[in-house]
C-alpha cells in the first residue's frame, strides 16, 4: 500500500464458506477480517451479533496511549482512559454514544485487557441520529488471534491496522458488503 495517499474506499467481502469471516481490501492491499458471529445484515437491530452492511464513513480513532503512542492517520484521534465506555443501552439517552464510566446503563468497556481496542475506528453506523435498538458500538479494531467472531464490528490483524491507519481520513468510505 503506497504511503500518504488517503484512501477513498475500503470494501468488505465475507468469505461464501464462512459469513463470519472475509477480506478487506484498501486499494492493492488486501487482509483478512472478522466480522459478527452472525455474518452481515443490511437491517441490523442491538444484540443481534451481525455486522452492519452498507457504506459508511470512518470518523475517529481511539487508542490506549498506554500501550502505543498517537497513530499516524487523517483521522480525529483520541486516548480512551480507564474510565472510557460506549452506551449500548436503546433505553439510554445516551445510546450509541461514549460514556464516561461508572455508568448505570448497560455499556461497553474500551479500556480492555486484551488488545482488542488497543486502536478503534469508530465507523459512521447509527450515530447521528442514533436509532434506538438499531445498533450500537460498530468499531474497525484489532481481531483475536484466531480472528473470532466479533459482536458486530470488522476486526483486522495489529499488523493491518498499522498498515491502514496512516490512508484513513474523515473521506475514507468502509463498504461492507
Amino acid at each position: 500500500m503506497t504511503a500518504g495517499r488517503t484512501l477513498h474506499r475500503i470494501i468488505v467481502v465475507p468469505e461464501v464458506s464462512d459469513s463470519r469471516r472475509g477480506f478487506l481490501v484498501a486499494g492493492g492491499f488486501h487482509a483478512r477480517c472478522a466480522l459478527g458471529r452472525a455474518g452481515t445484515r443490511r437491517f441490523k437491530h442491538e444484540g443481534d451479533g451481525a455486522t452492519p452492511a452498507g457504506r459508511f464513513r470512518l470518523l475517529a480513532l481511539l487508542y490506549r496511549s498506554d500501550r502505543l503512542r498517537r497513530p499516524a492517520t487523517g483521522l480525529l484521534a483520541t486516548a480512551i482512559r480507564p474510565d472510557s465506555g460506549w452506551c449500548d443501552d436503546p433505553a439510554d439517552r445516551r445510546y450509541n454514544r461514549p460514556v464516561t464510566l461508572p455508568f448505570s446503563a448497560r455499556h461497553e468497556r474500551l479500556w480492555r485487557d486484551d488488545h482488542l481496542y488497543d486502536v478503534v475506528v469508530v465507523i459512521d453506523y447509527n450515530l447521528a441520529p442514533a436509532v434506538p435498538g438499531a445498533g450500537s458500538a460498530i468499531f474497525l479494531h484489532v481481531a483475536r488471534e484466531d480472528f473470532g467472531p466479533t459482536e458486530g464490528c470488522v476486526s483486522v490483524s495489529g499488523e493491518a491496522m498499522r498498515r491502514l491507519l496512516p490512508r484513513l481520513g474523515p473521506r475514507t468510505i468502509i463498504e461492507i458488503r
